[in-house]
Protein backbone atom coordinates (compact mmCIF):
# COMPACT_ATOMS: atom_id res chain seq x y z
CA UNK A 1 0.00 0.00 0.00
CA UNK A 2 0.91 3.59 -0.66
CA UNK A 3 1.61 3.93 3.15
CA UNK A 4 3.38 1.22 3.96
CA UNK A 5 6.48 2.59 4.50
CA UNK A 6 5.03 5.67 5.95
CA UNK A 7 3.58 4.47 9.46
CA UNK A 8 6.25 5.55 11.77
CA UNK A 9 6.75 8.71 13.79
CA UNK A 10 8.61 10.44 11.19
CA UNK A 11 5.29 9.88 8.92
CA UNK A 12 4.17 13.98 9.49
CA UNK A 13 7.79 15.08 8.64
CA UNK A 14 7.66 13.39 5.51
CA UNK A 15 4.28 14.55 4.43
CA UNK A 16 5.49 17.97 4.77
CA UNK A 17 7.98 17.64 2.35
CA UNK A 18 6.26 16.26 0.08
CA UNK A 19 5.64 18.18 -3.53
CA UNK A 20 2.45 19.81 -4.28
CA UNK A 21 0.72 18.80 -7.06
CA UNK A 22 -0.40 21.36 -9.70
CA UNK A 23 -4.68 20.95 -10.98
CA UNK A 24 -2.53 19.57 -14.52
CA UNK A 25 -0.31 16.70 -12.95
CA UNK A 26 -2.86 15.85 -10.54
CA UNK A 27 -4.91 14.86 -13.41
CA UNK A 28 -2.22 12.78 -15.20
CA UNK A 29 -1.54 10.94 -12.21
CA UNK A 30 -5.37 9.97 -11.60
CA UNK A 31 -5.71 9.05 -15.02
CA UNK A 32 -2.55 6.91 -14.90
CA UNK A 33 -3.86 5.14 -11.75
CA UNK A 34 -7.59 4.91 -12.78
CA UNK A 35 -6.69 3.82 -16.60
CA UNK A 36 -3.54 1.99 -16.56
CA UNK A 37 -3.30 0.59 -13.13
CA UNK A 38 -0.18 2.35 -12.34
CA UNK A 39 0.53 2.09 -8.43
CA UNK A 40 3.74 4.38 -8.71
CA UNK A 41 0.88 7.09 -9.81
CA UNK A 42 -1.34 6.20 -6.76
CA UNK A 43 1.58 6.60 -4.48
CA UNK A 44 2.83 9.92 -5.76
CA UNK A 45 -0.96 11.35 -5.65
CA UNK A 46 -1.55 9.88 -1.70
CA UNK A 47 1.78 11.60 -0.60
CA UNK A 48 1.23 14.48 -1.83
CA UNK A 49 -1.99 15.33 -0.19
CA UNK A 50 -0.79 12.83 3.41
CA UNK A 51 -0.46 16.33 4.59
CA UNK A 52 -4.21 17.45 4.29
CA UNK A 53 -4.62 13.63 6.10
CA UNK A 54 -2.95 14.85 9.01
CA UNK A 55 -4.01 18.09 9.15
CA UNK A 56 -8.02 16.46 9.79
CA UNK A 57 -6.79 14.27 11.89
CA UNK A 58 -5.22 16.77 14.19
CA UNK A 59 -8.67 18.03 14.64
CA UNK A 60 -10.01 14.85 16.34
CA UNK A 61 -6.77 14.86 18.61
CA UNK A 62 -9.70 16.03 21.44
CA UNK A 63 -11.29 12.44 21.31
CA UNK A 64 -8.60 10.67 23.00
CA UNK A 65 -7.69 8.87 20.31
CA UNK A 66 -3.77 8.41 19.59
CA UNK A 67 -2.46 11.09 17.32
CA UNK A 68 -0.41 8.01 15.75
CA UNK A 69 -3.53 6.30 15.23
CA UNK A 70 -5.41 9.19 13.75
CA UNK A 71 -3.07 9.66 11.56
CA UNK A 72 -3.41 5.86 10.38
CA UNK A 73 -7.08 5.80 9.71
CA UNK A 74 -6.88 9.50 7.99
CA UNK A 75 -4.35 7.59 5.45
CA UNK A 76 -6.62 5.23 4.89
CA UNK A 77 -9.39 7.28 3.50
CA UNK A 78 -6.93 9.03 1.70
CA UNK A 79 -6.42 5.21 0.21
CA UNK A 80 -10.04 5.08 -0.43
CA UNK A 81 -10.53 8.74 -2.17
CA UNK A 82 -7.69 8.03 -4.53
CA UNK A 83 -8.80 4.35 -5.73
CA UNK A 84 -12.80 5.99 -5.91
CA UNK A 85 -11.54 9.43 -7.75
CA UNK A 86 -12.55 10.29 -11.36
CA UNK A 87 -10.88 12.81 -12.86
CA UNK A 88 -13.48 13.60 -14.96
CA UNK A 89 -15.83 15.29 -13.13
CA UNK A 90 -13.38 18.20 -13.28
CA UNK A 91 -13.14 18.53 -9.43
CA UNK A 92 -9.76 18.80 -7.65
CA UNK A 93 -8.99 15.73 -5.44
CA UNK A 94 -8.31 17.44 -2.31
CA UNK A 95 -11.71 18.29 -2.44
CA UNK A 96 -13.16 14.54 -2.86
CA UNK A 97 -10.39 13.49 -0.72
CA UNK A 98 -11.95 15.44 2.41
CA UNK A 99 -14.80 13.49 2.76
CA UNK A 100 -13.40 10.13 2.89
CA UNK A 101 -10.97 11.15 5.15
CA UNK A 102 -13.09 12.59 7.39
CA UNK A 103 -15.81 9.91 6.92
CA UNK A 104 -12.96 7.52 7.85
CA UNK A 105 -11.70 9.36 11.04
CA UNK A 106 -14.88 9.67 12.32
CA UNK A 107 -15.73 5.56 11.99
CA UNK A 108 -12.35 5.22 13.94
CA UNK A 109 -13.39 7.71 16.48
CA UNK A 110 -17.16 5.82 17.62
CA UNK A 111 -15.37 2.66 16.94
CA UNK A 112 -12.98 3.14 20.07
CA UNK A 113 -14.98 5.85 22.25
CA UNK A 114 -16.55 3.37 23.92
CA UNK A 115 -16.51 -0.69 24.59
CA UNK A 116 -20.54 -0.39 23.82
CA UNK A 117 -21.17 0.76 20.19
CA UNK A 118 -21.94 4.68 20.33
CA UNK A 119 -24.09 4.91 17.15
CA UNK A 120 -24.28 4.00 13.41
CA UNK A 121 -27.05 5.72 12.05
CA UNK A 122 -26.13 8.98 10.14
CA UNK A 123 -28.11 10.63 12.58
CA UNK A 124 -26.09 9.47 15.64
CA UNK A 125 -22.99 9.93 13.70
CA UNK A 126 -24.27 14.03 12.99
CA UNK A 127 -24.97 13.95 17.13
CA UNK A 128 -22.08 12.79 18.17
CA UNK A 129 -19.80 14.82 16.68
CA UNK A 130 -22.00 18.11 16.63
CA UNK A 131 -24.54 17.83 19.76
CA UNK A 132 -22.23 19.40 22.59
CA UNK A 133 -21.04 22.47 20.25
CA UNK A 134 -25.16 22.76 19.75
CA UNK A 135 -25.70 22.27 23.33
CA UNK A 136 -23.22 25.07 24.37
CA UNK A 137 -24.81 27.19 21.63
CA UNK A 138 -28.37 26.94 22.82
CA UNK A 139 -27.15 27.54 26.22
CA UNK A 140 -25.18 30.63 25.65
CA UNK A 141 -28.19 31.91 23.31
CA UNK A 142 -30.61 31.06 26.19
CA UNK A 143 -28.21 32.65 28.74
CA UNK A 144 -28.29 36.27 26.84
CA UNK A 145 -32.05 35.75 26.00
CA UNK A 146 -32.59 35.36 29.94
CA UNK A 147 -33.93 32.13 29.36
CA UNK A 148 -33.19 28.78 31.08
CA UNK A 149 -33.61 26.15 29.23
CA UNK A 150 -34.87 22.20 31.28
CA UNK A 151 -33.42 19.15 29.88
CA UNK A 152 -36.35 18.29 28.02
CA UNK A 153 -36.17 22.16 26.14
CA UNK A 154 -32.19 21.48 25.87
CA UNK A 155 -33.15 18.16 23.64
CA UNK A 156 -36.03 19.69 21.91
CA UNK A 157 -34.07 22.49 20.48
CA UNK A 158 -30.75 19.97 19.76
CA UNK A 159 -33.08 17.95 17.46
CA UNK A 160 -34.28 20.28 15.97
CA UNK A 161 -31.32 22.17 15.43
CA UNK A 162 -29.54 19.14 14.10
CA UNK A 163 -32.86 17.54 12.81
CA UNK A 164 -32.60 14.19 14.30
CA UNK A 165 -35.33 12.44 16.21
CA UNK A 166 -35.21 13.70 20.00
CA UNK A 167 -35.26 9.75 21.06
CA UNK A 168 -31.73 9.91 19.35
CA UNK A 169 -30.85 12.99 21.04
CA UNK A 170 -31.43 11.56 24.66
CA UNK A 171 -30.13 8.29 23.82
CA UNK A 172 -26.14 10.47 22.97
CA UNK A 173 -26.59 12.71 25.94
CA UNK A 174 -26.25 9.33 27.78
CA UNK A 175 -23.72 7.86 25.89
CA UNK A 176 -21.35 10.95 25.91
CA UNK A 177 -22.48 12.11 29.38
CA UNK A 178 -21.24 8.17 31.05
CA UNK A 179 -18.12 6.02 30.81
CA UNK A 180 -17.55 2.06 30.45
CA UNK A 181 -16.91 0.28 33.93
CA UNK A 182 -15.91 -2.53 34.97
CA UNK A 183 -17.77 -5.83 35.98
CA UNK A 184 -14.99 -6.88 38.11
CA UNK A 185 -15.19 -3.29 39.81
CA UNK A 186 -15.91 -3.95 43.14
CA UNK A 187 -19.33 -2.23 44.62
CA UNK A 188 -18.06 -0.93 48.02
CA UNK A 189 -14.56 -0.01 49.41
CA UNK A 190 -15.14 -2.94 51.92
CA UNK A 191 -12.86 -5.80 51.14
CA UNK A 192 -15.44 -8.34 50.69
CA UNK A 193 -17.30 -6.47 48.64
CA UNK A 194 -19.48 -8.32 45.67
CA UNK A 195 -18.23 -7.66 41.95
CA UNK A 196 -20.87 -5.74 40.04
CA UNK A 197 -20.66 -9.07 38.17
CA UNK A 198 -22.28 -10.86 41.22
CA UNK A 199 -25.76 -9.08 40.78
CA UNK A 200 -26.10 -10.39 37.03
CA UNK A 201 -28.46 -12.80 36.48
CA UNK A 202 -27.57 -15.83 34.77
CA UNK A 203 -29.82 -16.47 31.83
CA UNK A 204 -28.05 -19.67 31.01
CA UNK A 205 -29.94 -22.99 31.82
CA UNK A 206 -30.20 -24.43 35.37
CA UNK A 207 -29.24 -27.35 36.52
CA UNK A 208 -32.80 -28.80 36.62
CA UNK A 209 -33.66 -27.75 33.00
CA UNK A 210 -29.80 -29.15 31.88
CA UNK A 211 -31.12 -32.58 33.43
CA UNK A 212 -34.79 -32.45 32.07
CA UNK A 213 -33.34 -31.57 28.49
CA UNK A 214 -30.84 -33.95 28.70
CA UNK A 215 -33.37 -36.56 29.76
CA UNK A 216 -35.64 -35.94 27.11
CA UNK A 217 -32.97 -36.00 24.24
CA UNK A 218 -31.83 -39.29 25.62
CA UNK A 219 -35.80 -40.72 25.12
CA UNK A 220 -36.37 -39.02 21.94
CA UNK A 221 -33.31 -40.93 20.23
CA UNK A 222 -34.24 -44.11 21.93
CA UNK A 223 -37.67 -43.76 20.37
CA UNK A 224 -36.20 -42.85 17.04
CA UNK A 225 -33.96 -45.54 17.02
CA UNK A 226 -37.11 -48.12 17.36
CA UNK A 227 -39.25 -46.45 14.77
CA UNK A 228 -36.27 -46.58 12.61
CA UNK A 229 -36.01 -50.83 13.78
CA UNK A 230 -39.28 -51.23 12.25
CA UNK A 231 -38.95 -49.99 9.14
CA UNK A 232 -37.24 -52.71 6.37
CA UNK A 233 -33.62 -52.14 5.10
CA UNK A 234 -34.02 -50.47 2.33
CA UNK A 235 -36.55 -47.86 3.91
CA UNK A 236 -33.46 -47.41 6.52
CA UNK A 237 -30.96 -47.00 3.91
CA UNK A 238 -33.16 -43.84 2.31
CA UNK A 239 -33.91 -42.05 5.59
CA UNK A 240 -30.57 -42.61 6.46
CA UNK A 241 -29.06 -40.45 3.24
CA UNK A 242 -32.18 -37.95 3.20
CA UNK A 243 -32.22 -36.50 6.73
CA UNK A 244 -29.12 -38.19 9.01
CA UNK A 245 -26.43 -37.12 6.39
CA UNK A 246 -24.95 -33.81 5.48
CA UNK A 247 -25.48 -33.03 2.84
CA UNK A 248 -28.36 -35.44 2.26
CA UNK A 249 -28.14 -37.54 -0.87
CA UNK A 250 -30.12 -36.79 -3.79
CA UNK A 251 -33.44 -38.77 -4.71
CA UNK A 252 -31.70 -39.33 -8.12
CA UNK A 253 -28.47 -41.08 -6.45
CA UNK A 254 -30.43 -43.16 -4.02
CA UNK A 255 -32.01 -44.33 -7.42
CA UNK A 256 -29.21 -45.44 -9.03
CA UNK A 257 -27.41 -47.07 -5.95
CA UNK A 258 -31.28 -49.07 -5.62
CA UNK A 259 -31.90 -49.29 -9.07
CA UNK A 260 -34.94 -47.72 -8.98
CA UNK A 261 -36.67 -44.43 -10.37
CA UNK A 262 -36.58 -41.31 -8.10
CA UNK A 263 -40.04 -41.01 -7.87
CA UNK A 264 -40.62 -44.77 -6.23
CA UNK A 265 -37.92 -43.57 -4.64
CA UNK A 266 -39.83 -40.48 -3.09
CA UNK A 267 -42.56 -42.89 -2.50
CA UNK A 268 -40.22 -45.37 -0.10
CA UNK A 269 -39.26 -42.07 1.56
CA UNK A 270 -42.61 -40.82 2.12
CA UNK A 271 -43.74 -44.27 3.57
CA UNK A 272 -40.68 -44.76 5.99
CA UNK A 273 -42.02 -41.44 7.31
CA UNK A 274 -45.56 -42.62 8.22
CA UNK A 275 -44.30 -45.93 9.70
CA UNK A 276 -42.14 -43.57 11.62
CA UNK A 277 -44.75 -41.14 12.70
CA UNK A 278 -46.89 -43.67 13.33
CA UNK A 279 -44.49 -45.54 16.26
CA UNK A 280 -43.76 -42.59 17.79
CA UNK A 281 -47.37 -41.71 18.09
CA UNK A 282 -47.69 -44.64 19.67
CA UNK A 283 -44.96 -44.00 22.35
CA UNK A 284 -46.84 -40.45 23.03
CA UNK A 285 -49.69 -42.46 23.72
CA UNK A 286 -47.89 -45.06 25.67
CA UNK A 287 -46.92 -41.80 27.96
CA UNK A 288 -49.78 -39.73 28.41
CA UNK A 289 -51.57 -43.21 30.00
CA UNK A 290 -48.58 -43.65 32.35
CA UNK A 291 -48.66 -39.52 33.79
CA UNK A 292 -52.70 -39.90 34.15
Amino acid sequence: MALDHMTANPLPKQAMKAELLDAETERQLAYAWRDEGDVMALHRLINAYMRLAISMAAKFKRYGAPMNDLIQEAGLGLMKAADKFDPDRGVRFSTYAVWWIKASIQDYVMRNWSMVRTGSTASQKSLFFNMRRVQAQLERQAEADGARLDKHQLHQKIASEIGVPLRDVQMMDGRLAGADFSLNAVQSSEAEGREWIDVLEDDSAQAAEVVEGSHDRRQLRRWLVEAMQGLSGREQLIVTARKLRDPPRTLEDLGRELQLSKERVRQLEAGAFLKMRKALEMQSREVQKLLL
